[in-house]
């Protein structure tokens, strides 16, 4: 599984794109010159990063999103889930309950997503 996993200034950066998109890598610069005080360099630095692992990309001066922020999320989840708790999402709901009590809506939630993914 790629890398998927991003700091602090990435993500803001992703959500910029997210929230722009598509969007030409011009007003892209002038976006993260407002919003990130970047300097050209900066922007076109990190775009490449995130477009080398496949969750955006530049094309003729275009930059779109590979991948929705909803599809990235679940990726940064599972992988978490993975490196973490082996896999096991039991193991994990049981290390997040042990120190955060569900509520009632919460656990009707989760069992409507195990009730639609039986089978």
């Amino acid at each position: 599984m790629a890398d998927y996993r991003l700091g602090a200034m990435e993500t803001r950066f992703a959500h910029l794109i997210w929230e722009n998109a598509p969007v030409s890598s011009g007003e892209l610069v002038k976006l993260c010159e407002k919003e990130l005080s970047w300097k050209k360099s900066t922007t076109y630095t990190m775009l490449r990063r995130l477009c080398e692992r496949g969750i955006f990309k530049n094309e003729n001066g275009t930059v779109s999103a590979l991948m929705s922020e909803g599809d990235f999320a679940a990726l940064q989840s599972e992988k978490f889930v993975e490196e973490t708790f082996d896999g096991s999402l039991p193991r994990f709901l049981t290390a997040f309950t042990s120190r955060n009590k569900l509520s009632e809506q919460e656990i009707a939630e989760l069992q409507r997503l195990i009730d639609e993914n039986r089978g």
